[in-house]
């Protein structure tokens, strides 16, 4: 069915069952400005446009399902952080949520730094020119090559994860005649407000050397004693998705009490301190994120209190927002392959996506918005929940939502707040192709990690 022919669809019952979403709004063609990028908008026509390009040209120049990236966005919010923290500051974007060589330059540009967590995202970070001194090194298992790869190629630093991994680090660094500059991630016992497994600062997990019992402190001092490493701070990451400072405040009372400890211990303040990421962002009009500005000022308030009751001279403040810099600025497009209505329940809504490019919502149970983009719409609303082609009943994109009584196969729908995750979480379940990421830029659009092909996947398969 073309785009342009919209018979009546189903519509829902009159009374809705009960389930977790919120009324439907007024007018299902009116864009909630909260989760949408700032050059989303929504023409006379009534198709939704980006960077001044509408998303029916998107869908016939690329296809679907595709992320679109708003890189005049993307660019604001990275120079919001980097602003919000001035020069007393450093900001790393954290790689994980969306990485390519595009971005890289992009960051590079705008003076952000780079956090890294595996061999591949720090060639992707290299290839692309990011200078080596403004990356940071993450990771719980770091191998020896990848050890060896971030010091011959002079990382800024390197984080260190376990007793083991400073062994490993200092051996590396003296073989190659080099001394590494390390922070040591600790786990300061902080429950972060968020999903289980993206929580990452309670004791109970992969992450980090345990600040309880004494275990940070010992890392400390075997850190201070090798001759390839350079000690440079703590680092401390509570978890992800997160509005409520408290947990900052925690970790930051707590990281300043080990900073005080080695200082009486080893007659030595630590220049740095890392507090992490973890920042949320508005998935839906229920979210409510703080702007970069105000979190700069509570963090460097609470680090300065911190400090000045410890008698510490304040260190130099790193945090790592990656979701909070790209999520906001991608929506991904999908166009509508069936719509099959379930009385007294709900209209399943089926995408030509799925959990292959957003794993999120079977994941964590993460929310999302979704709006009618192709066209406007003066029918009622329908409960749907919008679930994509996979071959697995947990394969949900949007759980519950409104749409139009009367969205029809071959529309095109959105999710907004797509850039941090879901490329990089992006699968190949059921041999489906990975979409690709479109940026778009003052009414130009150009590729900037192309659509997988059947070729992509053949060349891998030598059997």
């Amino acid at each position: 069915m073309s785009r342009s022919a919209h018979p009546a669809g189903p519509r829902h019952a009159d009374v809705l069952p009960e389930g977790h979403y919120s009324a439907p709004p007024a007018d299902l063609n009116v864009l909630d400005r909260k989760v949408w990028a700032q050059t989303v908008t929504r023409g006379a026509d009534g198709v939704v446009s980006v960077g001044g390009i509408d998303v029916n040209r998107l869908a016939e120049e690329f296809g679907t399902p595709a992320y679109i990236l708003d890189e005049a966005d993307f660019r604001a919010r990275a120079r919001a952080w980097r602003t919000a923290f001035g020069t007393d500051a450093d900001v790393f974007y954290a790689g994980k949520a969306f990485l390519s060589r595009a971005v890289v330059r992009w960051l590079n540009e705008e003076g952000l730094n780079l956090d890294v967590c595996s061999g591949g995202e720090l060639a992707t970070a290299l290839s692309a020119g990011m200078p080596a001194d403004r990356i940071a090194f993450h990771g719980n298992n770091k191998s020896v090559a990848e050890i060896t790869r971030a010091v011959e190629a002079g990382v800024g630093r390197i984080v260190l994860d376990s007793f083991q991994e400073i062994v490993r680090v200092a051996h590396v660094a003296q073989s190659l005649g080099k001394r590494q500059k390390v922070q040591i991630r600790i786990t300061v016992g902080v429950e972060a407000h968020t999903h289980e497994f993206i929580a990452t600062a309670h004791e109970d997990q992969k992450f980090g050397i345990p600040l309880a019992g004494g275990q940070a402190a010992e890392a400390v001092r075997r850190a201070l004693q090798l001759d390839g490493l350079e000690l440079i701070g703590i680092h401390s990451h509570i978890g992800s998705q997160i509005f409520d400072m408290s947990g900052f405040e925690v970790a930051a009372h707590r990281v300043v009490g080990l900073l005080k400890a080695i200082r009486d211990e080893h007659g030595v303040e630590l220049p740095e301190i890392d507090l992490g990421g973890g920042l949320g962002i508005a998935y839906t009009s229920d979210d409510d994120p703080r702007e970069p500005h105000e979190i700069a000022k509570a963090l460097t308030e609470i680090v300065g209190r911190e400090c000045e009751a410890a008698r510490l001279r304040t260190p130099r403040i790193s945090v790592e927002p990656g979701r909070a810099v790209v999520g906001p600025t991608a929506f991904t497009l999908y166009e509508v392959g069936t719509v099959k209505p379930l009385e007294g329940l709900r209209t399943y809504v089926s995408v030509d996506g799925g959990m292959s490019d957003n794993i999120r919502t079977a994941l964590y149970d993460a929310e999302y918005s979704v709006a009618l983009v192709s066209r406007t719409s003066d029918a009622a609303p329908m409960l749907v929940r919008v679930v994509g082609k996979h071959c697995e009943s947990g394969d949900i994109v949007v759980k519950d939502a409104f749409l139009p009584a009367d969205l029809a196969p071959g529309d095109l729908i959105a999710l907004p707040a797509t850039g941090a995750y879901c490329r990089s979480m992006a699968s190949n379940y059921n041999h489906v192709l990975r979409p690709p990421v479109i940026a778009v830029k003052d009414g130009e659009a150009r590729v900037i990690v192309r659509r997988e092909t059947e070729d992509d996947l053949l060349r891998l398969d030598v059997g």
